[in-house]
C-alpha cells in the first residue's frame, strides 16, 4: 500500500524569508517557529525587510559557524516559485554544507549551481512538496476510527494551527489524537504527510484516505485542511479533502479582519452560517453524519478589547465554542468533541472517570489561556 512521505530534516534550522514581508506568505516560517521554536536558530532576512520571525538575524557565514544544518525556505508565495534573486544564497549555503528544504511547488534541482554545491559538500536538497507515487483513487468505504477537519472560510486563516492545538489539546485530555499534515508546513513540524496541493484532482480524495486510515474506534485523526471551498483557485483541493477525510467533525476556521478572499477581492468572505451549512452539506456525501464542533479565529487583526466580546457574540449566534487557537488553545473545543463523541465510544467508563477525562488540562466552555 502507499505510503505517507515521511522527511527527517536535520537540525538547527535557519529559517530563509528574503524579501518577503507579508504574514500571509511567511506562514512556514511562523509555523515553524511557533511549533518547533527549538529546533529554529536564526533567520535569514534580506536588508530592508521589517518582518521579524522573533529569532535571531543570521548570515549564512554566521549560521554555519552556529552548527546550522538546514536552511528551510520560510515563504509560501502565491504560485510556490523561487524567486530568481533568492538563489545565490540557497546556492551559498548548500555549499556550505547545509541541507536545503523546500515546501514550493519549484523543485530545488530546477535551480541552475544548487545541485553542483550540494553535492561538493554531501548536503541534501529536500523538496517537501511531492507526494507519494500511486496515490489509489478514492473508494468512499467507511474507515474505523474519528476524524475531525479544519475548513475555512478562507486561505491562511489558521487551519494548520488549529489542527495542531486541538491535537494538542485532544491528548491532554486523555483521548487519543494524531495530528495529519496535508500541506508542506505541517509535514515539516509532524515529518509525515501528504501535500494534497501536489496530488493530481482525481486522487485527492484517495490521498485523503491514506492520511487518516482504519485506527482504533475512539481514536482521533486531526486533519490539517487546505484552501477553502469558497476559494475560485483552491476549492477543488478543499472538496478532495472533505470527501477523502470523511470526517466526523468540522472545526470552521476564520480570520476576523478579513474582509475578501485572499488575492481574490472580487469575492468577499462568507458568513460562518454559510461557511459551515456548505461544509456539511458537502461533506454528507462521504459521512452524513457529520457535524461542526467549533469555530477557532485568527483575531490577531482585533484590538484586545474588542476580541472577547467577537468571540463571545459569536458563540452566542452559533451555538459552539468560539476560541482563537493561539491565545486560547483548543481546549473547548476538545470538550465538545468530548461529550458529542467520545462519551458514547467510552460509555464503560465511569462517571467519576468520565469527568476527569472532561476536566483535565482545565477545558472549558470558551478554553484557557495558552
Amino acid at each position: 500500500m502507499t505510503a505517507v512521505v515521511s522527511h527527517h530534516l536535520n537540525a538547527p534550522y535557519l529559517v530563509f524569508i528574503g524579501d518577503i514581508d507579508s504574514i500571509t506568505y511567511v506562514k512556514t516560517g511562523l509555523g515553524l517557529v511557533q511549533w518547533r521554536r527549538e529546533l529554529v536558530a536564526g533567520q535569514l532576512r534580506f536588508t530592508g525587510n521589517t518582518l521579524d520571525l522573533g529569532v535571531p538575524d543570521m548570515t549564512i557565514e554566521q549560521a554555519v559557524d552556529a552548527g546550522i544544518k538546514s536552511l528551510i525556505i520560510g515563504v509560501a508565495p502565491v504560485g510556490g516559485s523561487i524567486g530568481l534573486h533568492w538563489e545565490a544564497e540557497l546556492i551559498k549555503a548548500a555549499a556550505a554544507g547545509m541541507d536545503i528544504v523546500s515546501g514550493l511547488h519549484s523543485r530545488l534541482e530546477t535551480i541552475s549551481g544548487l545541485s553542483e554545491a550540494a553535492a561538493t559538500s554531501n548536503a541534501q536538497l529536500i523538496n517537501i512538496r511531492i507526494p507519494p507515487a500511486s496515490i489509489p483513487i478514492a473508494n468512499g468505504n467507511k474507515r474505523s476510527g474519528r476524524r475531525v477537519l479544519m475548513v475555512g472560510t478562507d486561505c491562511a486563516v489558521g487551519k494548520k494551527y488549529t489542527a495542531l492545538a486541538l491535537a494538542e489539546s485532544l491528548n491532554q485530555a486523555s483521548i487519543n489524537a494524531t495530528f495529519r499534515a496535508t500541506g508542506q508546513t505541517g509535514i515539516m513540524i509532524a515529518g509525515t504527510g501528504i501535500p494534497i496541493d501536489a496530488v493530481v484532482s482525481d486522487f485527492v480524495a484517495g490521498a485523503a484516505e491514506l492520511i487518516s486510515p482504519d485506527n482504533e474506534a475512539d481514536h482521533w485523526d486531526v486533519v490539517e485542511g487546505q484552501g477553502s471551498l469558497f476559494h475560485p483557485a483552491y476549492a477543488g483541493v478543499s472538496l478532495g479533502l472533505l470527501h477523502g477525510s470523511q470526517p466526523d467533525a468540522l472545526v470552521v476556521c476564520h480570520d476576523a479582519s478579513r474582509h475578501h478572499i485572499d488575492s481574490c477581492p472580487d469575492f468577499p468572505i462568507p458568513s460562518i452560517k454559510d461557511c459551515i451549512d456548505l461544509n456539511v452539506r458537502c461533506g454528507q456525501l462521504t459521512n452524513p453524519d457529520v457535524i461542526c464542533v467549533g469555530i477557532s479565529v485568527n483575531t490577531s487583526g482585533l484590538a484586545l478589547s474588542e476580541r472577547r466580546h467577537y468571540l463571545q457574540t459569536l458563540a452566542e449566534e452559533t451555538q459552539l465554542p468560539c476560541v482563537d487557537s493561539v491565545i486560547d488553545g483548543c481546549d473547548a473545543i476538545a470538550n465538545n468533541i468530548f461529550h458529542h463523541f467520545q462519551s458514547r465510544t467510552t460509555s464503560n467508563l465511569s462517571d467519576a472517570n468520565n469527568t476527569s477525562i472532561s476536566n483535565k488540562s482545565g477545558l472549558s466552555e470558551q478554553g484557557s489561556h495558552a
